[in-house]
């Protein structure tokens, strides 16, 4: 397994000990390991200790100005890719599952969008009392992980299950849990919303395509466009703002991925369009990426060199996959299917021959001959066999929620809104 970043916050009781072990485990393995100290657990192992075995600074306080300087505790919570609580005591397993925060452990915890993998330890009363089955079954229905402990002798004499799982059960349960991550909630990360009757969207399931295509000639030359995929994100953010479970399949463009939005990254046109075919069925597709046209017949495994001779070495095309042809033949065709054209002359002539020749529902067609691709502002034409409807220019992000609002009403009038989740593998 390729090395993870694991976010270790060790609570109190005499099980700490075997959180040591647990880093050794971690750290021959090749994962990277920050440990998380609380007050309690300070009093069985020593920041000393785990420090030198992670080779990585041990925090233990929320309101540590230096600590919050260099790496500030929403940071500490989102950088890792498994957050681990072990020993996960009673109390700490109380305060998850009421989302209480009020150190630096239980903060983190609250404020982390990461996997959560809890090892219990604890009396065997206190594992079995009503109040922690219940703190447990709420974790586990939150999505946490919680592990079963281990059963056996208990430090204060008696027996039963409570006893921390050991370093090696944990490691394991870490594994499995790097190997399987749980799917990404489709509404992951929205922003609060107005009541559902007022998110025409709610309940559809959008796939959007943007960005630009990268067509490999050598390991360093591509051909592409000037795309920025400024246009696709704000459709994509202003979907998810809307209710809708969206999507994107993205070209290589460094835009942050928009709340609530699940992002699949490709780099060629064939990628993009098997992540399409995997992503359907949906309510409605918006293909608004630049895909190139043409890609190199052959890819040259090295570098093409200039030979000295003067002589242009020849460069054979091959036609690329026609990603909104192919959703408009499926059998999975969405209800709505809209296209995008960035022309430069004849904007809604070769709008209108394209609408035809792809079998989609509408093209929003730009002429980007005075205005290039990745500016802030966009002025559109969306063409359907019904006629030619055009907007003044305005920031793409008003044409994102304007375009919107017309997919929402045109979807209300084909097809009643799906419930289903939208997942992808």
């Amino acid at each position: 397994m390729a090395a993870k970043r694991i976010l270790l916050i060790i609570g109190g009781g005499i099980a700490a000990y075997k959180s040591i072990e647990l880093v050794r485990l971690l750290r021959k393995s090749g994962h990277g390991v920050r440990c998380v100290l609380t007050r309690a657990g300070e009093q069985f192992v020593t920041p000393l200790t785990l420090a030198a075995l992670s080779e990585n600074q041990v925090y233990t306080s929320l309101f540590d100005l230096k600590d919050e300087v260099e790496m500030g505790h929403i940071q500490l919570s989102r950088e890792a890719d498994l957050v681990v609580v072990a020993p996960a005591t009673a109390d700490l397993l109380a305060k998850m599952a009421a989302g209480i925060a009020d150190d630096l452990a239980t903060t983190l915890l609250l404020a982390t969008d990461k996997p959560v993998l809890a090892a219990p330890a604890m009396n065997v009363r206190m594992w079995l009392h009503p109040a922690t089955r219940r703190n447990v079954a709420t974790l586990r229905g939150d999505g946490v992980t919680v592990m079963e402990p281990a059963e056996g002798e208990m430090a204060c004499g008696e027996y039963g299950p409570g006893r921390l799982p050991e370093p090696e059960a944990i490691f394991a349960a870490i594994g499995e849990a790097l190997a399987n991550p749980p799917a990404p909630s489709p509404l992951s990360g929205q922003p609060d919303f107005a009541p559902q009757s007022h998110r025409p969207l709610f309940g559809r399931r959008i796939l959007i395509t943007a960005g630009p295509t990268h067509e490999p000639i050598d390991p360093v030359r591509y051909i592409a466009n000037r795309s920025s995929g400024k246009q696709g994100f704000a459709i994509a953010a202003a979907a998810a703002e809307a209710g809708a479970e969206v999507l994107l399949v993205a070209g290589p463009v460094p835009l942050p991925t928009p709340p609530g939005v699940i992002r699949v990254d490709v780099e060629t046109a064939r990628e993009m369009a098997a992540e399409v075919a995997a992503g359907l069925p949906v309510d409605a597709a918006i293909m608004v990426a630049a895909v190139a046209d043409w890609r190199a017949a052959d890819t040259s495994a090295q570098k093409i060199k200039k030979d000295g001779s003067g002589q242009v070495p020849p460069l054979a095309l091959a036609e690329n996959p026609d990603i909104l042809a192919s959703v408009a033949k499926s059998p999975e065709r969405p209800p709505l299917l809209v296209g995008f054209a960035a022309e430069t002359n004849d904007v809604i002539a070769h709008a209108q021959a394209k609408l035809a020749r792809k079998g989609c529902d509408w093209i929003v067609a730009n002429d980007v001959s005075a205005d290039p691709m990745g500016g802030e502002t966009n002025r559109v034409h969306i063409v359907s066999t019904s006629g030619v409807d055009s907007w003044d220019r305005i920031p793409k992000d008003a044409v994102a929620r304007k375009l919107m609002q017309k997919i929402a009403e045109e979807l209300d009038a084909r097809v009643p809104p799906a419930r289903a989740p939208l997942s992808h593998d």
